[in-house]
């Protein structure tokens, strides 16, 4: 008995002592992983990290859509249009080379999921996820951060939680000028800024959840609410072979996140008349994208009267502080709403005098012209549904859209000094890339002129065959629209053919659909290059035009 209970207290000493050593491996690979996390986010450039995204999501996309089954079984999409289509989703550019009622049901589904996850709004709250931990205070009850915050007072390390931009070099003994942070002492008298912003970062993030929740489920039962009691939209539905319910869903998620892609072929052409289901998108369209920063400035002020009410005041007086591309300042997001319904009123004034009496507005009477209008001119920003035919469009709208679709979404051309100011361009003044960095990268019109030269290179042959689908015009359109992340296109008719083939079948997709392998690859780098372009904006200062 006695040797077994030396035996048992040995083994339980060895089992205690492998607990601990398991223990201070976990503690230790633990706090290895949350320094490469810092390390990383302070070593790698955003555009990279999220490049990596990007690229992620469409492949796992793809591998997802190719295991799943299409609709018909007569049809099978090609791996190239599969991809496609998952980079089209994925940036939210709705760019097709197929149609879409070729996709099942569980193919739809999962598009819908790539377009709420590669939304602009989504991403952002992930990026304010990871720079986060940036601000969290270290816990004074733990020795190792105890040392190590005791390392941030030396007066090189001062600044190292205060930076959340990338690579940014802190000069030692240097004197700063006054700037929020002082102003933070007046306004809040707390010497634990960096607190407040680690809860200001967190509690934007929560804001940003919250937005993007309630928007989308007030925008689903909307949809289902018009479905349920206006019969000629249901029936088209019920036509086609879709479900009601992934219809809505589908329908909203897109068009939130400025994807702008329809489960039916047509787009929103087939519910033209159905001026009801226009409306409930219109603010959906806007909440998404060009009106975000001033709803989401709305939203704090809101939610910080019943709580977190210094973390909602330091947001909305130190917005720059955060550097969230799209928590504006007050008066810029004011100048930026006057502006964006300024751009819509100057194209529904246009449209409505160009294309009242014309063959796409055509079946439809006054109040539902009005609202078809403002719909297509809401989403010529960057959303891209669409209730005509853009082949039929006159000329003069079509470069109006092309410009439309170039802008970025906060543009704003009310001349106000410092307002115009964006975190992305505080980050490349700070940043202070080297000069053959800033010499070498161009405009975002000069990246546009080579796609556009690329494309006509590829397409050469179909251009003097078919030159009235394949003109420049629709050329440029398709480029441009894939760039802003857009969607509309002119599509392809064979109508228009001058050597028409009997074996020509009218489809209802993209104009990329019918071009070779070689340019729907270079239109996938422009799809890309888009979503990416908002860390551009600065191009191009290398060339002075005198």
């Amino acid at each position: 008995m006695s040797s077994l209970s030396y035996f048992g207290k040995k083994l339980q000493h060895l089992c205690s002592t492998i607990f601990l050593y398991l223990a201070c491996l976990c503690r230790s690979t633990c706090f290895l992983i949350s320094c490469l996390h810092k390390s990383i986010l302070l070593r790698v450039n955003k555009i990279f990290v999220q490049m990596f995204y990007f690229i992620f999501i469409s492949l796992f996309g793809f591998c997802i859509l190719r295991i799943l089954k299409p609709r018909s079984v007569d049809f099978t999409p090609r791996n190239l249009d599969l991809f496609f289509t998952s980079v089209s989703s994925v940036t939210v550019s709705s760019m097709s080379t197929v149609e879409m009622e070729v996709f099942s049901n569980s193919q739809l589904i999962l598009i819908t999921f790539l377009m709420f996850i590669g939304g602009e709004i989504f991403t952002s709250m992930v990026g304010l996820h990871l720079i986060r931990s940036k601000f969290k205070p270290w816990r004074k009850d733990s020795k190792i951060e105890s040392v190590i915050s005791s390392t941030t007072t030396s007066p090189r390390n001062s600044d190292f939680n205060d930076d959340i931009e990338l690579d940014i070099v802190v000069i030692p003994d240097s004197p700063k000028p006054k700037s929020e942070n002082d102003e933070f002492q007046d306004d809040f008298g707390s010497s634990d800024k960096q607190t407040l912003k680690y809860q200001s970062i967190k509690f934007l993030g929560f804001v940003t959840l919250v937005y993007l929740l309630v928007i989308n489920i007030i925008g689903v039962s909307s949809v289902l609410v018009y479905l349920a009691c206006v019969s000629s939209a249901k029936d088209v539905l019920r036509n086609k072979g879709l479900k009601t319910f992934t219809f809505a869903i589908f329908t909203v998620v897109s068009t939130f996140a400025s994807c702008g892609f329809v489960p039916t072929n047509e787009n929103m052409m087939v519910f033209s008349k159905n001026s009801g289901l226009l409306l409930i998108l219109i603010p959906q369209v806007l909440f998404g994208n060009t009106l975000y920063p001033a709803c989401l400035r709305l939203c704090i002020k809101f939610l910080g009267k019943f709580s977190k009410k210094r973390e909602a005041k330091y947001l909305l007086k130190h917005s720059r502080e955060i550097r969230h591309l799209h928590l504006l300042p007050s008066q810029h997001s004011r100048l930026l709403v006057v502006t964006v319904f300024g751009f819509i009123l100057i194209q529904l004034i246009m449209f409505c005098s160009l294309e009242w009496k014309s063959s796409s507005l055509n079946g439809l009477n006054s109040y539902q012209k009005i609202v078809g209008s403002l719909f297509q001119v809401v989403n010529a920003r960057h959303t891209g549904e669409t209730i005509v035919d853009i082949s039929t469009v006159s000329p003069a709208i079509l470069v109006v859209f092309i410009v439309m679709m170039y802008l970025p979404p906060y543009t704003s051309f009310i001349p106000v000094k410092g307002v115009g100011e964006t975190p992305e361009e505080t980050v490349g003044e700070k940043q202070g890339r080297g000069k053959v960095a800033k010499n070498l990268i161009l405009s975002q019109l000069s990246y546009i002129f080579f796609f556009i030269v690329l494309i006509c290179i590829t397409e050469r042959k179909r251009m003097k065959d078919d030159p009235l689908n394949f003109n420049v015009l629709n050329i440029t359109l398709e480029v441009v629209s894939a760039y802003g992340n857009v969607g509309f296109t002119t599509g392809y008719s064979c109508d228009r053919m001058i050597n028409r083939y009997t074996t020509c079948k009218n489809k209802t997709y993209g104009f990329v659909g019918k071009w070779s392998d070689e340019g729907k690859l270079i239109l996938i780098i422009v799809m890309f290059f888009g979503r990416l372009k908002k860390f551009n904006m600065q191009g191009g200062k290398a060339w002075k035009l005198l």
